[in-house]
């Protein structure tokens, strides 16, 4: 089995009597999409902060290509090569996209221009560009600012930020949360293919079907810990919500069904009618095998007639109406 590109192995981190993390483990592989998701407060923020070097864990053990690693801080972790988009997605509104790009990596001339921190503006619309051509992202304007940018070219330009200087593990948290229709699908298809270039996406979201239509993989946190790690190709929605909320581990014996009352029903049999299903063969119920239209022509002939009521000649009740 291949090594995993980052590991975590038990970690625990609490705030204060708030235990947040109680031995969470988690794994990530290169070139796949791998969904974390859990309900609130199960811990996903404070994994993926411990993960990127925001939060220092209180145990535990972090991994990257197989070797131990300690985080110092969120550029020790863009050191390793691991990258986070935050939901507020952290651009500068005013600034063009090539210039949040490489917000606080900014190029610089050569020679004594660099030196007295003369930026080179054409390298890195170049370079941006570039990077935005790589990942399908297109703009009509590049010199245009953010904030004149859609939801989803906002988003596109986060990710390509961070696909520009991770080289292991991008994070996205809840990446489509406010997008439209079209656009969380454009940016759906940035996540697969930065996948595609080796570099493991981890998405963090609360959409149950747009996890199954992006992931290969999907770990599920619940109160602190890990408790299922699906393949997004054989699992199901019910599957995910069972193991977000606990209800798969506490699957108890099916209560029993309410029988009638005269004799035990007999067994059902695949082909058994229902709604939608008028050509199906009859279900059999009750001991004697009756089915369901000889049971309703039994009740009906068992069911005494109800007398009809004696109808009043007209000239009686005209009488009885000039009595009155």
């Amino acid at each position: 089995m291949a090594e995993p590109l980052l590991e975590a192995r038990g970690v625990v981190k609490r705030f204060g009597h708030v235990h947040a993390l109680q031995g969470a483990d988690f794994t990530a592989f290169a070139g796949e999409v791998v969904a974390l998701i859990g309900d609130n407060g199960a811990g996903k923020s404070t994994l993926v902060g411990v993960l990127s070097g925001v939060l220092a864990p209180d145990g535990g053990e972090i991994r990257i290509d197989g070797a131990p690693v300690r985080f110092g801080g969120p550029q020790d972790a863009r050191r390793h090569g691991l990258e986070t988009v935050y939901q507020d997605l952290s651009l500068a509104q005013d600034l063009d996209a090539p210039a949040n790009l490489y917000l606080g990596r900014e190029l610089v001339r050569g020679g004594l221009l660099g030196r007295i921190g003369v930026l080179d503006r054409p390298a890195m619309r170049r370079e941006a560009v570039r990077a935005f051509a790589e990942l399908g992202v297109t703009l009509k304007d590049p010199s245009a600012p953010v904030a004149a940018l859609s939801g989803g070219q906002r988003q596109s330009v986060a990710v390509a930020r961070a696909v520009a200087f991770a080289n292991r593990v991008i994070f996205l948290d809840e990446p489509t949360a406010a997008l439209g229709v079209v656009q969380r699908a454009r940016v759906l298809e940035t996540v697969r293919r930065v996948a595609d270039r080796g570099i493991c996406v981890v998405l963090i979201s609360h959409n149950m079907p747009e996890v199954l239509s992006v992931a290969d993989r999907v770990e599920v946190l619940r109160l602190g810990r890990r408790v299922a790690s699906l393949r997004g190709a054989e699992t199901t929605i019910e599957e995910l919500v069972g193991a977000m909320t606990g209800s798969l581990d506490r699957a108890a014996d099916p209560a029993p069904s309410a029988q009638v009352a005269s004799a035990p029903a007999s067994p059902a049999t695949d082909s058994a009618p229902g709604p939608g299903r008028p050509d199906a063969e009859p279900r059999t119920v009750g001991a004697a095998g009756t089915t369901w239209a000889e049971a309703a022509e039994a009740t009906e002939a068992a069911t005494p007639a109800r007398p009809a009521t004696p109808q009043q000649p007209e000239h009686q009740r005209a009488e009885d109406e000039e009595a009155r």
